[in-house]
């Protein structure tokens, strides 16, 4: 009985480091502004490659984006395209800046499987750079949607006047 019970154990133990987690972001494969990785990290710093290059993620509540309501447009760091309006930017308590919608056409969907569940991925529609995940718990008053994006992937562009 006790092997059965270890047996089971350490096949619950393997089954933990299943294929799902070994899976990549899937995102198409050409974008419009393309870099070799050296001229990536060229041009962007450590976090700022890390997350749009890598997939990784920042730390929450460490983006001074998260809290700016400046009227104006968030563009990638990465390529300056515009993604997300600032009229649709909400506080979702977070730690990242969220927004209900982005803008349309400069934003894709992938499929994320790199921590062992699905999420919706988005990056940038013109360069491929990984943003952060869209969720179903944003403002039911509005879209629905939680676009939960970091930081170092945006660059903000105040509204002239």
């Amino acid at each position: 009985m006790k092997k059965i019970a270890l047996l089971t154990i350490i096949g619950l133990f393997l089954s933990c480091n299943s294929s799902a987690q070994k899976n990549e972001t899937k995102v198409k494969e050409t974008f419009e502004i393309t870099k070799t990785e050296a001229e990536w990290k060229a041009q962007l710093t450590d976090a700022q490659y890390n997350v749009l290059r890598k997939a990784g993620t920042e730390r929450p509540f460490s983006s001074p984006l998260d809290k700016n309501y400046g009227k104006g447009v968030y563009h990638c760091a990465a390529c300056n395209t515009p993604l997300f309006k600032s009229e649709h930017k909400f506080d979702s308590g977070t730690g990242w800046p969220s927004f209900d919608r982005v803008i349309e056409g400069n934003v894709a969907f992938g499929t994320d499987t790199k921590i062992g569940y699905t999420r919706d991925e988005e990056h940038c529609a013109t360069c491929g750079g990984h943003l952060g995940h869209v969720f179903s718990d944003g403002p039911k008053d509005t879209t629905g949607e939680r676009h939960c994006i970091n930081g170092v992937a945006l660059k903000f562009v105040p509204a002239e006047g």
